[in-house]
Order: structure tokens, then sequence, then C-alpha cells
């Protein structure tokens, strides 16, 4: 499901903006529209928010991404498309209704905090339950829980004045929960704190969204923050909407040059995972299979250690073929002496700065295992290094260096011998 649905959406300020917005779609460009006295905010922009998403509109000043999250919270009206908040289309709102999406559906943590300076912390996280007129017991509760959810439990009596800038942030992100719309929208909501204090902030939102669940659209000029914190990412240039992926996808596939040259100075250890980078296993090896079986499959693939899994391919170990040979000119019929169990494996969700120090250890292969300890993938030193080497693939292209395979390897089968 959808929470927010954009769809060819534009807004264009000055006189006459109906034709601004034909003139747009006639091929006009956002200069010569300035040279007119009219100003393309956002042009064309098309994207949808999952419920329960973290989606991050990236881009530099200018490119119309706060524009963009006034239009879904009804500051700003768009001049023509679809804009629909669960369903129902902001565009077509009156003001008694867009009243109510903003006290029941959608809240908003602003970047300077917007916090009342004579009010207590309690009463400015409670403030928008106020407005919705809700009693005061329930205000108070609400408030607190909110307040501890952010780690201000027992600051509830004091003036914002009193706190720090991250903390007075918190307030601002405890008003949002306290108030439980199913979306928050945040606007640069980290922008104005010093580096530390910003990265803690992105921590502890990462942290509540995978208690709440929350749907967030989260508004940066931060590359590196939009990589941290966004399930996927919208890339805004110029009013448009350039490119919407993952980060890892816009890391390793980016749309255009623009996007490449943007991108090219982004920590790729913090941003790629095992399992964005790593191979298919050539073939997996039963764990109830015999050495004569294992000594085949590694002839067949010309593998010189292949990994062995149980019936539900979860990891076992791993087998090597000076072993396997030795223990098919012995006569062995099982895999119990020959399996190595000390193998290293790593999560397919963990990034490569956590595998950097493992993989220099260890001169083999890791096994890339899921949630469920199965194996999905192999991460070779060689492939981790050409990962690392990447700096942005070539516009056009649609995959980078690190994700182009010979013909060879991407027809290989997976093989799992029972």
């Amino acid at each position: 499901m959808n929470a927010i649905v954009a769809r060819e959406t534009y807004k264009v300020f000055g006189k006459r903006p109906d034709r601004g917005v034909a003139r747009l779609r006639e091929g006009a460009t956002r200069e010569e529209l300035r040279q007119d006295g009219i100003t393309a905010a956002v042009i064309d922009a098309s994207f949808d928010v999952r419920e329960g998403e973290m989606f991050v509109v990236m881009g530099l000043s200018g490119s119309g991404k706060s524009t963009l999250i006034r239009m879904v919270n009804g500051l700003l009206e768009p001049t023509a498309g679809e804009l629909l908040v669960h369903g129902e289309d902001v565009v077509t709102m009156n003001q008694q209704q867009l009243r109510r999406m903003r006290r029941e559906r959608v809240s908003m943590v602003f970047q300077h905090f917007a916090l009342f300076p004579h009010r207590s912390v309690g009463e400015n996280a409670a403030y928008g339950l106020a407005v919705q007129g809700i009693p005061r017991d329930e205000q108070e509760k609400r408030a607190r829980e909110a307040l501890r959810l952010v780690g201000l439990k027992g600051w509830e009596d004091s003036l914002p004045g009193q706190l720090s800038g991250g903390m007075r942030q918190r307030v601002g992100l405890a008003r949002a929960l306290a108030a439980g719309t199913d979306i928050m929208l945040m606007d640069e909501a980290f922008s104005a704190l010093d580096p530390l204090i910003k990265r803690e902030m992105q921590d502890q939102l990462i942290e509540l969204q995978h208690k709440l669940g929350k749907t967030i659209l989260f508004i940066t000029h931060d590359l590196n923050e939009a990589m941290r914190l966004g399930d996927r990412i919208a890339m805004m240039r110029d009013g448009r909407i350039v490119q919407v992926g993952t980060a890892e996808q816009i890391l390793n596939n980016p749309a255009n040059d623009f996007v490449a040259k943007f991108v090219l100075d982004v920590d790729r250890t913090r941003v790629l995972t095992a399992g964005s980078v790593m191979t298919p296993p050539v073939a997996l090896v039963g764990s109830e299979q015999g050495p004569l079986s294992v000594e085949k499959l590694m002839r067949d693939h010309q593998a010189g250690r292949l990994f062995v899994v149980d019936r539900e391919k979860r990891l076992c170990g791993a087998v090597d073929e000076e072993e396997i040979v030795r223990a098919v000119r012995d006569g062995v019929d099982s895999l119990d002496g020959v399996l190595d169990t000390e193998v290293a494996s790593v999560s397919e969700h963990a990034h490569l700065s956590e595998l950097l120090a493992l993989s220099a250890k260890s001169p083999r292969a890791l096994a890339v295992v899921d949630d469920d300890r199965r194996v999905v993938g192999v991460l070779a030193r060689v492939t981790l290094l050409q990962a690392l080497a990447q700096r942005g693939g070539t516009a056009g292209d649609g995959r980078s260096p690190a994700t182009r395979e010979p013909q060879s390897a991407r027809t290989r089968t997976e093989v799992s011998a029972r």
C-alpha cells in the first residue's frame, strides 16, 4: 500500500501558473520561464511512498524539495497533477479537510524546532493534541510516552531554553510522535545540528522507525544523510526528480552524469551491503552427500572449495578439494571428517565497512547468509575490492563495472545437491 502518491505534480509560482505548466509540458526550460517572471519550483514529479517506509527526497538548495513536502501537507497547493495522501487528493481538499488531514494523518518536524519558548517541554510535545481537543489527561500521557521514546524522560517540566539544540529537536520529534499520525514529514530536520548531534539524531530516528514503523518523508540536502536513512531516495535537480531508488541502486546505477558525479565521493563502505555485491554460489553441497559426489560437483564447476548446507539451505561449513580427494582415495563415505565448520560468514545486510577487517583476516571467500542463516551468496576478497574501487557507474549503462559479469558467470546455475 502507498501512503503518498504523486503523479505528474507541478508547482509554478508567478502570473498565469497554468500557462507555465503548459509551456513546461511543451518543452520550455526552467530558465526560460524565469526570464518571464515565472518560477517552476516542482516539475512533473511522480513518486510513491509506501506505508512504513522512510522515503528521502535529496537535492541541493533550489531543487524544489521543500516545496514538494509543503504540497504534501497542504501548505502549498499543487498547480497541476495529482498528490494523494492515503488515497485522498490534496489538490481537491478544502480548508476544513486539510486541517483534519494535518491533525489526524500527517505531522511535521521542522528544521528550526518551532517550539514555544514559554511553554514547558511537556506542553510543547502535547501541543498538537491540544489543537485536536484531546482531553488534558490524555495529552499528558501521550506526550510523556513520546518524550520517553526520544530519550527525554524527566525533562517534561523544563523550558526549551534549558535544552541543547539536539534536545530541542527531540522535543519537535516527540510532538510529531505524540500526535499519533500515520505519516511524519521531516523538512531538513537535522541540518541545524552539529555533526555529532546530527548523527545521534539519525541513530535515534532509525531506532524509532524500527519500533514504530511510521511512514516518513524526509527532506535533506546531505547525500550521506540520505544514503544512511532512506529505504529509498528521490534525487531532485532543478525541480525535477531525476532518479528514485535505494542507496545501493543510486550508487551502483546512477541514472545520468549528474547523479554519477553527485555520488562520486560517497563512502561506499557505509552504503553498500554484502548482499548488494556478493556473487551467487556456483554450487552448494548437501550435508548428507558423500565425498565422491562432492568431487564430481567440484570437477564440474571447477571449484576448489564449496559451502555445505543442510536441507533448509542453512550453512553447516565448507569442504576443500584436497580433503575431498583424500577422502575419496581412502574410501570415506561421509563428510564428517573433512567438514570445516569454522567458516567465516556475514549477514547479507552487513555494510562493507563491517567486513573489511574480517576479509583481511580470512584469505577465503566469506559465506553470505540471510536472517535464517541460509546461504544466499559468496563474497570473495577480490569482489569486495572491486566494489570499493568502483566510483559510480557509467551513465546510460545501467550497471556499474563491479556488477558487470561475463556471460558465463551470469548463466551458471546454482546447484544444491541433496
